[in-house]
């Protein structure tokens, strides 16, 4: 099973959204697909938001019971803060190794795509000796990062870029979701980065309508990404 983890720069940048969208079109091309979302925080949504693992589903076309949910997103906490404080909330905490080992189990899964969809950013704590950046290189996945193009993403995503190569990270690719306040275009921000990133591929994602299934109507990352359909 081939795959990526998918993280980003930090909280709300359309880490999610990225996800269900490359979910969607991988599906929608015949592709066989899988989706992890291990770690949860803010679940369920005090106002009753769609979660990220529900969003995951409903992309590739599966329904969001509770257990459906609970398979892909065993860790699930209800203060929508880093895990290690979620968890902390409860008098819980989360157990690396066993996150690790449900991470690559899902690989054994056989053909097909699998997103692991990362929590917060590339640093975000996880306990008290690990980050999402520990995840990230125990999964053995390639990474995608996601950033938005709001002032100061240029830092914050060329920061995120670093640390992933520095832990001998593949940065497959970078996806660029359009914040609400964005000071340039996507492809001036497009082009900063890349002077200093190389040759990463990289999709941008513009500001979408409203809708129910938003991840539906995001341009093709498959191709921008250079994702080869089996």
């Amino acid at each position: 099973m081939k795959g990526f983890f998918v993280t980003a720069t930090g909280t709300g940048v359309g880490k999610t959204l990225c996800t269900a969208a490359l979910l969607y079109q991988l599906h929608t091309a015949g592709e066989r697909t899988a989706a992890r979302k291990p770690v949860l925080s803010g679940f369920p949504d005090p106002e009753g938001a769609l979660s990220d693992a529900e969003i995951l589903l409903l992309a590739q076309g599966l329904e969001p019971t509770p257990q459906s949910v609970a398979s892909i997103a065993p860790w699930r906490f209800r203060a929508p803060l880093s895990p290690d404080m979620a968890a902390a909330r409860e008098a819980r905490e989360i157990d690396f190794d066993a996150l690790v080992a449900f991470t690559r189990g899902a690989l054994e899964g056989g053909g097909g795509w699998l997103l692991v969809e990362g929590v917060g950013g590339v640093c975000v704590p996880l306990d008290r000796c690990h980050t999402v950046l520990d995840w990230i290189a125990a999964s053995r996945l390639p990474a995608l990062l996601v950033a938005g193009s709001y002032l100061g993403t240029l830092s914050h995503t060329l920061t995120a870029a670093t640390v992933l190569r520095a832990r001998g990270i593949e940065l497959a690719g970078l996806v660029l979701s359009e914040s609400p306040e964005s000071p340039v275009p996507l492809a001036e921000t497009r082009a900063a980065l890349l002077r200093f990133l190389g040759d990463v591929p990289c999709a941008e994602i513009p500001r979408l309508a409203p809708g129910p299934a938003p991840w539906e109507n995001a341009p093709s990352l498959l191709d921008a990404l250079g994702i080869v359909r089996t």
